[in-house]
């Protein structure tokens, strides 16, 4: 996640002054949410890491297409979808029921949502009948560049994910949105057209 809540909370010190640092990760451990403490190379920091690089990369393509604020606005809901996934990820994974109680893991109809905007942006542009070469327009090779990180923390999550887990379905599915998203944007201006409603949070 954009910061480890082991590592860099702030916290106030002999003065009560609010710090970033923490130093409890220079062991190179870092801690679970609602308890334990892993190694920082272990499986599920890896994953969530990777998860927050793709949140990130998501981020860029968004600035990018700050001209077209309905595709910002699309993004925006994946960026915040990726917070739930990582929420499940960065969970002692004996406490995933308390975030199961908050509604706090990705779930199917998450997958479900992502696999309709998928159909919606599809029928707006021909497929590319070859293998396509990045770097048509910005906009277009980042979000190619988001789905490549994505695909990345689709493969570490296999070795982080619990049993039954919609973690892995979700970040299949959003890297084929991200290259469905990227194809159409090779394919002509968004301006001249219509642009799917974000996904529900």
């Amino acid at each position: 996640m954009a910061q480890d809540p082991s590592d860099t909370s702030p916290e106030a010190d002999a003065a009560g002054e609010r710090r970033v640092y923490t130093r409890g990760g220079d062991d190179g451990s870092t801690g679970l949410l609602y308890g334990g403490r892993v190694a920082k190379d272990s499986a599920q920091p890896t994953a969530y890491g990777d998860v927050d690089e793709a949140q990130s990369a998501i981020g860029l393509a968004r600035a990018a297409a700050g001209a077209e604020p309905e595709l910002g606005d699309m993004l925006l809901g994946l960026e915040r979808d990726l917070w739930v996934v990582m929420a499940e990820l960065a969970c002692n994974p004996e406490k995933l029921g308390r975030l199961d109680e908050a509604d706090g893991r990705p779930t199917m109809a998450m997958v479900e949502r992502l696999e309709a905007l998928i159909d919606e942006v599809s029928a707006r542009f021909d497929p590319p009948t070859e293998f396509v070469v990045p770097g048509q327009n910005e906009v277009a090779a980042r979000l190619d560049l988001a789905r490549t990180v994505c695909r990345r923390a689709e493969r570490s999550s296999l070795a982080a994910v619990v049993e039954g887990s919609a973690v892995v379905p979700y970040l299949n599915r959003l890297s084929d949105l991200l290259w469905t998203l990227a194809r159409w944007q090779d394919d002509g201006p968004l301006a001249a057209r219509s642009v799917p409603t974000a996904p529900a949070t």
